[in-house]
This record gives C-alpha cells, sequence and structure tokens, in this order.
C-alpha cells in the first residue's frame, strides 16, 4: 500500500446526499491514505447534515460554494450558473455548466495535486476528462447511467448527447471505473465498449442490532418507502392499488420531503377508510435512518423499470432494507433481481402493472407472521453474506492500490 499517497475525491454537490462517497473517503482515509472531498455546496437544507457528517470524517474537505451571499465570486458563480440553466433549459443548448459549476470545480481540482483523483456524477466526470489531458491518473464511479436516467420532463434540459460521450471517454480512458451492479456493468460496457466498470455496491457497514420479531407479535405489517423527496414517479402511484386491495393492510409508513403537495394525489388513490393508515414523516439524518428503518416489516423498493438507469442499478434503499432486516418488496428492475438472484427468500417481485396479482404477493408475504419472519431473517443474511460495506471495502483497496503501485 501507498500509505503516503494523495486522493482527491470529486462530487457536485454535498455529502450528506452522496454516501458513496462518504463511504469511499472514510475507508481509503482509514487505509491511510491523505484523502481531500471536494464538493460543492448548493443546498441550504443539506447544511447541517454535512457539517455533522464532516465534523467525523477521518478525510478532508474543501467545497466550492454557491451558497455564501458574500463577496463577488460567490455573486458571479450564483450568476453564472443561473445563465447556463436558462439557456439550457430555452434555448436546449447543451452544455455541462447547466448541470453546476463545471469550470470553477475543474479549477479547485486542478489546483490540488493528487497521486489519485476520483470523479462521482456529472461535472465531475467532464472535470476528470479534462484532468486526464493534464496527465492526471483519474478513476470515475459512474453511480447511475446519467445520459440514460430521470424521467422524461425532467431530461429536457439535460445535455444527454454531451454525457452520453464522456460516459464512453471515461470507461476507454480511466484507470479503472466503478459502478452499482453487473446488470449496470454489462450494460455501460455493451453500449460504450472500453474496460467493464468495476462492481462495488451501494451497500452499507453492516448494523449491529437488527430488529428481531417475534411469532406471537400480533401488530399487523408496517410498509416502509423512503426518499430524498415524495413525489411522482417514484412507483408509489402503482403501489397504493395493490396495497389497497390487502386483507390486512397494516400500515405504510413514508418518509420524505412532500415539495410539491404530492400526499394529497397519493391518498386519492386509496380508499377513504385507508387514509388513517398512510403516514408522511420528514426525511431523518443517516445516522438516524438505519435504526428507523429497522421498526417496520416490509421495505419498499420501487424503481421504475422504464429508466434505463433505475432498471439497471441497484440503489440504497434496498440495500438498507437487508441491513435493517426487512423483508423486500420490490418491482421488477434488472438490479433488483440482481439481489434477490442471491436469496429469493428475501423478498417478492411485484407485478405492479397487475395490481390484483401484486395484492395477492403482498398478502402472502404479510398474512402469516413465521413466513414473514423467516424472509426477514434470510434479508438481513443477505446483507451479512453478500450486500455489506464490510465485503465492498476490500474490493474498493485492491483497486486503489493496484492503480497506485503502477508507474
Amino acid at each position: 500500500m501507498v500509505r503516503s499517497a494523495k486522493i482527491l475525491v470529486i462530487t457536485n454537490g454535498h455529502v450528506c446526499r452522496n454516501p458513496r462517497v462518504v463511504k469511499e473517503a472514510s475507508t481509503l482515509s482509514q487505509a491511510g491514505f491523505d484523502v481531500c472531498v471536494l464538493r460543492v455546496r448548493n443546498h441550504l437544507p443539506s447544511e447541517a447534515e454535512d457539517r455533522r457528517i464532516l465534523s467525523r470524517a477521518s478525510f478532508r474537505s474543501e467545497s466550492v460554494d454557491l451558497l455564501s451571499g458574500h463577496g463577488p465570486a460567490a455573486f458571479g458563480r450564483r450568476m453564472a450558473q443561473r445563465m447556463w440553466r436558462q439557456a439550457a433549459a430555452r434555448l436546449r443548448f447543451p452544455t455541462i455548466h447547466a448541470l453546476g459549476p463545471a469550470l470553477t470545480l475543474l479549477a479547485y481540482a486542478r489546483a490540488r495535486p493528487a497521486d489519485l483523483t476520483i470523479v462521482h456524477n456529472e461535472i465531475a466526470h467532464w472535470a476528470g476528462l479534462r484532468l486526464i489531458a493534464d496527465g492526471r491518473r483519474v478513476a470515475a464511479d459512474l453511480e447511475d447511467w446519467h445520459s440514460e436516467d430521470l424521467m422524461p420532463e425532467h431530461r429536457v434540459a439535460r445535455p444527454l448527447g454531451l454525457l452520453g460521450r464522456i460516459e464512453r471517454q471515461l470507461l476507454h480512458s480511466c484507470t479503472y471505473t466503478t459502478t452499482t451492479s453487473h446488470a449496470l456493468a454489462d450494460a455501460l460496457h455493451r453500449r460504450y465498449g472500453g474496460a467493464k466498470p468495476h462492481v462495488i455496491t451501494n451497500s452499507f457497514p453492516l448494523q449491529s442490532n437488527p430488529r428481531v420479531r417475534h411469532l406471537d407479535d400480533p401488530a399487523p405489517a408496517v410498509f416502509f418507502w423512503f426518499s430524498q423527496t415524495l413525489g411522482p414517479g417514484r412507483g408509489l402511484e402503482s403501489f397504493l392499488p395493490a396495497w389497497s386491495r390487502l386483507r390486512t393492510p397494516g400500515r405504510l409508513i413514508l418518509l420524505g420531503e412532500d415539495r410539491a403537495s404530492f400526499l394529497p394525489q397519493l391518498m386519492a388513490l386509496a380508499p377513504p377508510e385507508l387514509h388513517s393508515k398512510i403516514e408522511c414523516r420528514p426525511l431523518l439524518p443517516s445516522e438516524d435512518l438505519l435504526n428507523e428503518i429497522a421498526h417496520h416489516d416490509v421495505g419498499l423498493a420501487l424503481e421504475d423499470r422504464s429508466i434505463l438507469s433505475r432498471d439497471l442499478t441497484i440503489t440504497n434503499k434496498i440495500l438498507q432494507y437487508l441491513n435493517a432486516g426487512l423483508a423486500i418488496a420490490a418491482t421488477d428492475t434488472s438490479g433488483q433481481r440482481e439481489v434477490l438472484a442471491h436469496s429469493p427468500q428475501a423478498g417478492v417481485i411485484l407485478p405492479l402493472e397487475d395490481p390484483a396479482a401484486a395484492g395477492r404477493l403482498l398478502d402472502d408475504l404479510v398474512a402469516d407472521r413465521e413466513t414473514l419472519i423467516a424472509r426477514q431473517t434470510s434479508a438481513r443474511r443477505l446483507a451479512e453474506d453478500v450486500y455489506c460495506w464490510e465485503r465492498e471495502a476490500p474490493r474498493l483497496l485492491a483497486l486503489v492500490n493496484t492503480v497506485l503501485q503502477r508507474r
């Protein structure tokens, strides 16, 4: 191990919204590398959580500031960002600058020499290619397939062709690339060629005290879902008609910020007598989230398979459910089938296009307490055996050590 090596990790937002960066930087710094995370401050509600994470971090952090109102430089960056977004939206002008302060991020990165630079997300990927042209050693993480992500209405102002060309260049130019599932690694390689990405899943460190369930617990099963935002296109609209058909629906707990008053629209999809069983709560800090998840019974992983990136990736959500010991109710995506193929007993795949059939599967999942507990036990065992950070960290360290030992 080259313990004196400097590693620069670049992301285009707050660390609390990118746990993959935090796990990577923590693992590398705890292994003895000098790690700095370069991030963008652009979301005021994330500031407090970022400060909490960074106050305990073993790595250093620096930021491009788009929040501070002081100084001409910060004001200029905010104004430039606004103009680029407007040009992209109104004129359909494809530019990376509509997605964030790409030039500023690149300038910051160039001023911070490193033995290895690891880039995450769109503008960091763009900057990574410029650093390669400068002669820097760069690796790229493709947690999402950015040129094939998001709902159609959110893709209009995105430079999709440019993002695709960046992704192709990363696979051909980087010292290595990583992604979140074998399904996504295979698809990227088929599309772009180059070196096939290594798979580092979105797993988390094992929770030390997952909830213990008991056969004599008479309470109906509680279904659980979370995301940064409660809104359309996250599978809940298709799930409600199936859940409403259950003989014993139990409760449905939703964690997330209801930014566009989406909850009333969601409630309208369920019969009035079930409205009292649906509860929306604010999202918790990351350190409290796993314990909160463990208080429920069935985790809902409702990814939209019509969006190619969502179909192929393995998200944080399903892996946190496994870690907390929840039985899984998942949509039929390639990534989620990849997870449950290791342990079919851990959950069910829901055909949400057929609410009656999906409702029957949900009934079978929760009607018998013994069967539900067996599925929950299998889910936790799958986390322990396959999907935990304790198994991913050595793979990451091996990749980085191999690269740094090359001349």
